[in-house]
Order: C-alpha cells, then structure tokens, then sequence
C-alpha cells in the first residue's frame, strides 16, 4: 500500500494512505548506512507500506522530486531533511522578538533555489512595527520581490494578512518554517480551526523563542491544500553544494556569472574582471545579498 508521511518522530512515522493514519516504523533493511541524513524517512515522502496485526512497517521510500534541508547541528557531515515533495517552501520572518537576520533568509532562499523550489517570505508581528521598523520592512519586500521572491506581510495575533496567506497556500503542499517564538503556530492555527499547535512566549533575556513545535508534521487545510509545520529553527547551515556553484542559486546573479572573465571558475571575491561585483557596484545586486553570498562561499555563521 502506498501512502505519505504526515508525522515523524524519528521512531515512529504516521502515514496516511487510502483515507486512513498508520502508525509505522522503518523496516530495518531501508536503514541504510551510506545515508548521510538524521531523518532518513521525512514528512512528505511517499512511501511503501506494510499492514499487519498490531505492527504497521515502512517497508520502501519511493523517489523524491524534492526536498527542503540544512546542515544537521548535531552530526558532523549529515543533513536535515525538513520536508519533502513540496511546491513551495514559506519563511515567517521576524524584524524583532526575535530577529531574523538576511543571511538566515538568504540561506533560506538558496537552499530552495537549489531544487527549484519557489519561496514565499511572509513578513509577520507587523502590529509591533514601529516607523523604523515598518519602512525597513518595505525595503526588504522591495529587495525580495525585485529578485522573484513572493512576499506577504501578516499580524497572526490580529488575523491581517491572513486570508492572502491561505489564498498563496490553496492547492499546494507548503512547507512552513521560521525561528522559534516567529508566529509561525499562531499563523497555523488561523489558518484552520482543525489545527490546534501550541503557541509560546519570547523569552525577555534572550528575545528569542521557546520551541513549542518537537516534530514536524502535515496538516490538511482542505482536500488539496498541505501545509508542513517544523520545529523552530536557529540556524541554516547549507549541504550538498561547493562554492563554485552557490551564485547559480541567487537569481539575480545566475545570468551574470559567465560573463566574468574566468567564467564559471570566478568565486566573485577578488578575481579580475568579475561581472558580478561590478553589478553590486553599479547597484543592480544588493550589498545585503552579496554579503550572504560571500559568508556562504566563506563557510561563516548565517547569524552574522
């Protein structure tokens, strides 16, 4: 029986197929040691199944067309995989409590890019937006949207932006994920009264987030609309992709890259004759954005 994995755990995977939840576990001979990620079986995948009495088995994972990961933080050389199969992955970015910096969104971005995956940032706590706040809101749509990205700005506490968020989700399989404490179960649990996450304070001393989110997990907004909600994460460190490779993921420098002078060997630091840093000179590409590239080709902290 075929079906898709709505809810990991790590031991136990539920899988919904044919209308009905399995509560299942890995089949022992998929366990596969060359497979260099912490969750090899991972919400939205489509899977094999075996049904038996009182046990229930995962017994084959079925090609993905996709897939939304990271660098795992606590197993030197293996990835994260957050979710599979998707038709878009969505970002709650927050100015303040806590703040979300643009290399973490850039991160973001370029991990998605890297499987063609198209991104949303939805912009949320905008009811805390001061007059600074909200003009550098506008500037970072302005800097999104130039490049493709699609932006939505919401306030979950007070229900705005809401509806367009679940228009721009209708009829897909998202992916939803952010720094703790960013809304993201307050925005989940406006967008249907069946979703029940549990929401958590920011913590005064640190202005960051309680994670109130232990494992990831597939909700149905309707008969053809997913949404993937994660636990809350810290830090975006990127896998599977070489430095020479990294500016074929930022849109606006892909078809600038080979105009350099070396071509496709310019890591666009300081090599002569490099088309992309003049355009961030001329100001056709963000300084923001060519620092997140620089600190992704140089291997530093997002959180810079």
């Amino acid at each position: 029986m075929k079906g898709i994995v709505i809810k990991s755990t790590g031991s136990w995977h539920r899988v919904l197929a044919e209308g009905r939840k399995y509560e299942c576990r890995i089949r022992g001979k998929i366990r596969l040691d060359e497979i260099k990620e912490t969750n090899p079986v991972t919400v939205g995948d489509q899977v094999e199944i075996e049904i038996a009495e009182g046990s229930h088995a995962i017994i084959k994972i079925l090609p993905r067309r996709n897939q939304m990961l990271r660098q795992s933080v606590k197993k030197t050389g293996h990835s994260n995989v957050l979710a599979t199969n998707i038709d878009q992955a969505v970002l709650i970015v927050t100015l303040q409590q806590p703040r979300t910096s643009l290399g973490f969104i850039d991160r973001f971005l370029v991990s998605a890019e890297a499987y063609r995956i198209p991104q949303v940032l939805v912009f949320n706590k905008i009811d805390l937006f001061d007059a600074h706040e909200m003009n550098q809101s506008e500037a970072l749509k302005a800097l999104y949207k130039k490049i493709g990205i699609h932006v939505i700005t919401t306030s979950a506490i007070k229900g705005e932006g809401v509806e367009e968020l679940k228009d721009h989700l209708a009829g897909k399989i998202s992916l939803l994920t952010g720094h703790s404490g960013s809304g993201k179960s307050t925005l989940l649990n406006k967008l249907s009264p069946s979703i029940n996450q549990a929401t958590g304070a920011i913590s005064g001393f640190s202005e960051k987030g309680t994670h109130t989110t232990t494992f990831s997990e597939m909700f149905e907004l309707n008969a053809k609309t997913f949404v993937i909600d994660t636990p809350g994460i810290k830090e975006w460190g990127l896998v599977e992709m070489t430095p020479q490779e990294i500016s074929d993921y930022f849109p606006e420098m892909r078809d600038l890259r080979l105009q350099c002078k070396y071509g496709s060997k310019c890591l666009h630091l300081n090599e002569p004759g490099c088309r992309i840093r003049s355009a961030v000179e001329d100001g056709n590409i963000s300084q923001s954005r060519f620092n997140s590239y620089i600190s992704m080709v140089e291997g530093k902290d997002n959180r810079k």
